[in-house]
C-alpha cells in the first residue's frame, strides 16, 4: 500500500502494532453529540489496515460527552418550568461517564459490526497500573484480542476514578487519554502511536493564527521554546499540551508518535502510507538532517528579490540575458547531453517506464530548439509594463491598467528537464522569481541545466532569481509556502498533478490527462484523415498533445480508407483497442476505460453516430486538452469548433500543434485545462496579472462630493 515514503517517516515500513488515540473533539460535534461521520471513517480505516495485517489497538474518549449530552436532555425533559428557572447545577463528571460509556461502545460495536471487524472494550484506571500483576494480565489479554484480529477499545474508566478531580488533576500514573496512550503504547510495546486531534499537527503557535506555520518533525531543542499553545479542548481535558507531553514520553521510550488530524478523509492510513502529515515525534529526530524549511523559505524570498531587480532592467536589458541563455545552453550542449545521458542510463537501469524515459531524454536537435525558442521569446514585444487600459476618472485623475510579473513561481516536475529551461526563460521574460523542484530521475540534467542558465544572469540581478530546490525536502514542504509562492506549475504524470491540486493553497496551473482525441467525420478526406492520426499518435506518444483516443462515424465502419489508417497505425507498432462498438465490429481487443491516457504507442477506437456524438463523447470521456475533427463540411466543421468544450479545438490539423512554440508564445510554461487564469498552452502572458497605477492632482474622495466622475476610456500610450 506504499507510496513515496518521505525519509522521516522509514520506519513506517517495519511498523506492525499501532495505538490510536481519538480524542474528544474528533469523536464529537460542537453540540455535543456524537460525530458519526468521523466515527465511521475511522473506523472504515481501521477496518481496511486489519486486513492488511496491522494490529490496531484504539483508545477513545468521548464518554463524559456523550453521557453529559444524555443526562442534559432527560433532565430537561424531567424538569418542570419552576424547575428551568432555579440556577443549572453541573453535572457530575463520574455520572455522565457512566451513562455515556455503555453508549459510546454501542457505536463502536454497531459501526464495526457493519465492517465485519470484532471489537472489545477495556476500561482501566490510574490505579490498576500500579499492579504489576495487572499489567501483565492486560497484555496477554491485548495479545490474545489482536491474534483474533479483534479491535481492542481503551478508555479510561472515569466512572470509578481514584483521584478526587480526575477533569482537572495531572498527578499519577496518567491523566487524561492522552497520557493513557502513551502510557499503553511503552506497556503494549506499540510500534507507532498516532494521536487524531482537531488540526493537522503541533503548530509553532495557535494553529488560527496566520503567521502559524505546522512543524513537521518535532525536535525538543529547536522547538520546545518556540512554541506557544493555545487555548485546551473544546471539550476534553486534553488539548495539545497534553498530546505534545504524551508524545514526548512514548517517543523517548522507543514508541515513534504522529499527532495528525481526525477530520482529514484517510489520515491513518496516509500516516501508514509514509506521507508527511501531521506532527511527528521520534527519539532520533535531532539526529536528522535539520529541517530544510527555512532554506526553501529563504530561497523564495531571494527569488523574489532578484525578480524585482529584474523588473527594475529596461526591455533590452532583459532580452539581451535571454539572449545569452540561448547562447550559453548552445556552447554547452556537449556537456547538458553527457549529463542527460547519465540520468537516462540510470532510469533505464532502474527500469522506469518507457513514457517516462521518453520525457527524460534530451533528443539530438533538442538543445538547439529551445535556443530558438528563447530567442523567439526574447524579440517579441516586451510582456511587462504594458498598458493594458487608461481611463480618466475625473478631470486630471488618470487611472492605468498595466501588466505586471505575478511573483514567484514553484515549477514541481518529472523528468522533462526541457519543461526547466522553457519555464526559466518564461519566469526572466516576464520577470518573475523561480523555484525548481525537479525529480531524481532528470537530478543531473537539471542540475547542469540550472548552472548554464544562472551563469548567464548578470549580478545586477543575481542567480538566485532561479533557485534550483536539490535537498531531499518533500513536495509537500514547499507547498505549504503560500505566503512566499505565487502560483505552482506541475509537470509530469496525472498522479503527481492531482496530488498537487489536492495538496495546497497555492494556485495551480497545469492539467490531470491529456486524454486527446481525433474524430473522422463521414465527409472527411481520408488522405488527410491518415496524416493527422498518424501525426497526432505517433510524432511524441508520451506527450500530452498526442492522441488517445480515434473518434469515426459509424458510415466510414467499412471505408478502405480507414482500414488503411488502422494498417498504418499497427504497422508504426500502435497498439490498438476497442469500444464497446469498435471492439464488437473490428474484432480487437476492449479498452479497459474511454477515459484513458495511454502516453506510449497504444490509442483507443470508437465509432459514433455523427459529430454531436462525437463532442457529447469527448465531453464524457475527454480532458479538455485538445480535440480535433477531419471534414469537409464547414457547417459539421463550426458546430464542433464552437460546441467542444476543451481548452484547444482544430479542424483538420494534428493535435501536435497544441504547443506554446507552435502558436508562436515563445515557449509554455505548461497546458492548462482550467478555466481561471490561463487555458490551453500558456506563455508568457499566464505569467503575468495587474496592477492599477493612478495619477491624479490632489484629488479627495469626501463622500463623493468634491469628485464629477467622467469615466472616460482613453487611447493607450
Amino acid at each position: 500500500m506504499a507510496t513515496a515514503v518521505d525519509r522521516t517517516r522509514s520506519f513506517i515500513k517495519d511498523v506492525k502494532r499501532v495505538i490510536i488515540k481519538v480524542g474528544t473533539a474528533v469523536v464529537t460535534r460542537h453540540d455535543g453529540r456524537l460525530a458519526l461521520g468521523r466515527l465511521g471513517s475511522l473506523c472504515e480505516q481501521v477496518k481496511e489496515l486489519n486486513t492488511l495485517g496491522y494490529e490496531l489497538i484504539i483508545v477513545t474518549s468521548g464518554a463524559v460527552g456523550v453521557g453529559r449530552q444524555r443526562l442534559k436532555y432527560r433532565k430537561l425533559v424531567n424538569s418542570s418550568f419552576a424547575d428551568l428557572q432555579k440556577p443549572q447545577i453541573e453535572l457530575d463528571g463520574k455520572a455522565c461517564a457512566a451513562v455515556g460509556q455503555s453508549g459510546l461502545m454501542a457505536v463502536y460495536d454497531m459501526l464495526f459490526t457493519q465492517l465485519d471487524v470484532s471489537s472489545s472494550q477495556l476500561l482501566v484506571t490510574d490505579s490498576d497500573f500500579e499492579n504489576p500483576n495487572f499489567r501483565e494480565r492486560l497484555c496477554e489479554t491485548v495479545e490474545s484480542l489482536v491474534d483474533l484480529k479483534v479491535v481492542p477499545v481503551f478508555n479510561e474508566n472515569d466512572a470509578i476514578s481514584t483521584r478526587k478531580a480526575p477533569y482537572e488533576d495531572s498527578s499519577g500514573i496518567f491523566w487524561d487519554n492522552d497520557s493513557l496512550a502513551g502510557l499503553l503504547a511503552i506497556e503494549l510495546k506499540a510500534d507507532l502511536l498516532v494521536l487524531l486531534s482537531d488540526v493537522d499537527g503541533l503548530y509553532s503557535g495557535p494553529p488560527s493564527e496566520p503567521q502559524s506555520k505546522i512543524i513537521h518533525t518535532y525536535i525538543k531543542e529547536k522547538h520546545h521554546n518556540e512554541i506557544t499553545f493555545g487555548d485546551k479542548s473544546r471539550v476534553g481535558r486534553g488539548g495539545m499540551t497534553a498530546k505534545v507531553k504524551a508524545a514526548f514520553v512514548a517517543s523517548n521510550s522507543g514508541t515513534p508518535v504522529i499527532i495528525a488530524s481526525g477530520f482529514t478523509p484517510q489520515s491513518i492510513v496516509r500516516v501508514l502510507q509514509g506521507e508527511k502529515i501531521g506532527t511527528l515525534f521520534h527519539k532520533d529526530a535531532s539526529l536528522w538532517e535539520p529541517s530544510k524549511d527555512v532554506s526553501v523559505r529563504e530561497m523564495a524570498l531571494s527569488a523574489r528579490e532578484c525578480s524585482r531587480r529584474l523588473q527594475s532592467l529596461s526591455s533590452d536589458e532583459r532580452k539581451r540575458i535571454l539572449l545569452d541563455v540561448a547562447d550559453a545552453l548552445e556552447s554547452n550542449e556537449d556537456l547538458i547531453r553527457t549529463e542527460n545521458e547519465a540520468d537516462v542510463a540510470a532510469a533505464q537501469d532502474a527500469g522506469y517506464e518507457k513514457s517516462l524515459i521518453a520525457r527524460l531524454t534530451l533528443k539530438p536537435g533538442k538543445i538547439a530548439s529551445l535556443a530558438k525558442s528563447i530567442r523567439t521569446l526574447a524579440n517579441m514585444e516586451d510582456p511587462i509594463n504594458q498598458i493594458l487600459k487608461r481611463t480618466e476618472v475625473a478631470e486630471d485623475l488618470i487611472l492605468e491598467k498595466t501588466s505586471c510579473p505575478l511573483g514567484v513561481l514553484l515549477i514541481v516536475f518529472e523528468s522533462r528537464p526541457d519543461a526547466l529551461v522553457q519555464i526559466a526563460s518564461l519566469a526572466i521574460r516576464s520577470g518573475n522569481g523561480l523555484l525548481l523542484k525537479g525529480g531524481k530521475e532528470a537530478m543531473r540534467s537539471n542540475a547542469i541545466l540550472h548552472k548554464v542558465i544562472t551563469g548567464a544572469i548578470p549580478d545586477n540581478v543575481g542567480e538566485r532569481l532561479i533557485g534550483l530546490v536539490t535537498s531531499r525536502d518533500e513536495i509537500a514542504d514547499l507547498l505549504k509556502l503560500d505566503d512566499v509562492i505565487d502560483l505552482v506549475i506541475p509537470r509530469g504524470s496525472n498522479k503527481l498533478v492531482s496530488q498537487i491540486k489536492s495538496s495546497t493553497k497555492i494556485p495551480v496551473l497545469g492539467h490531470a490527462d491529456g486524454i486527446c482525441h481525433v474524430y473522422i467525420d463521414k465527409s472527411a478526406d481520408m488522405n488527410m484523415a491518415k496524416q493527422i492520426v498518424m501525426d497526432s499518435k505517433i510524432d511524441y506518444p508520451a506527450a500530452c498533445n498526442a492522441m488517445e483516443t480515434l473518434l469515426v462515424h459509424k458510415d466510414l465502419i467499412k471505408a478502405p480508407g480507414l482500414e488503411d489508417i488502422l494498417l498504418s497505425l499497427k504497422t508504426e507498432g500502435v497498439a490498438i483497442y476497442g469500444g464497446p462498438v469498435a471492439h464488437e465490429v473490428l474484432c480487437i481487443p476492449k479498452a479497459d476505460s474511454l477515459h484513458h491516457e495511454y502516453s506510449s504507442m497504444a490509442c483507443t477506437i470508437e465509432f459514433v453516430d455523427g459529430v454531436q456524438a462525437a463532442i457529447d463523447h469527448i465531453h464524457r470521456y475527454g480532458s479538455a486538452h485538445t480535440d480535433c475533427i477531419v471534414t469537409t463540411d464547414d457547417k459539421v466543421a463550426e458546430t464542433f469548433l464552437r460546441q467542444v468544450d476543451s481548452a484547444a479545438v482544430f479542424r483538420n490539423a494534428s493535435t501536435r500543434f497544441s504547443d506554446g512554440a507552435r502558436f508562436g508564445l515563445g515557449a509554455e510554461v505548461g497546458i492548462s485545462t482550467g478555466r481561471i487564469h490561463a487555458r490551453g498552452p500558456v506563455g508568457v502572458e499566464g505569467l503575468l496579472t495587474t496592477r492599477w497605477i493612478m495619477r491624479g492632482s490632489g484629488q479627495v474622495v469626501s463622500g463623493d462630493k468634491g469628485v464629477a466622475y467622467t469615466h472616460k476610456n482613453l487611447p493607450l500610450q
